[in-house]
């Protein structure tokens, strides 16, 4: 009998996130789910800017490429006003409810 191989690939998210919808619902099940974890947050906005096309979301948000690689890694918590520039960018918008 003979074996075969099994190949597996890494699942990246931002294959997977096509429409406008999808990223803005993405986005909203990360803030859930994040328990105040700014870098968390960051990491499910880079997700999303690699979907939409890094190169275009610097463009957009007037950030450098590497800047916005750096700041929505995941590894480190990322200042507000890049937050709010990178959402614009996104073309998402941040909202507050009460619940």
């Amino acid at each position: 009998m003979r074996k075969t191989k099994t190949t597996t690939t890494k699942y990246d998210v931002a294959e997977h996130l096509r429409t406008p919808e999808e990223m803005a619902a993405y986005l909203e099940a990360c803030l859930e789910e994040a328990d105040g974890d700014a870098a968390f947050i960051a990491k499910a906005l880079g997700d999303i800017a690699r979907a939409k096309g890094m190169s275009q979301v610097a463009r957009d948000s007037g950030l450098s490429r590497e800047s916005l690689y750096k700041a929505l890694s995941g590894e480190r918590s990322p200042d507000f006003a890049t937050i709010l520039k990178v959402v614009g960018a996104l073309g998402l918008k941040l909202h507050a409810a009460h619940g």
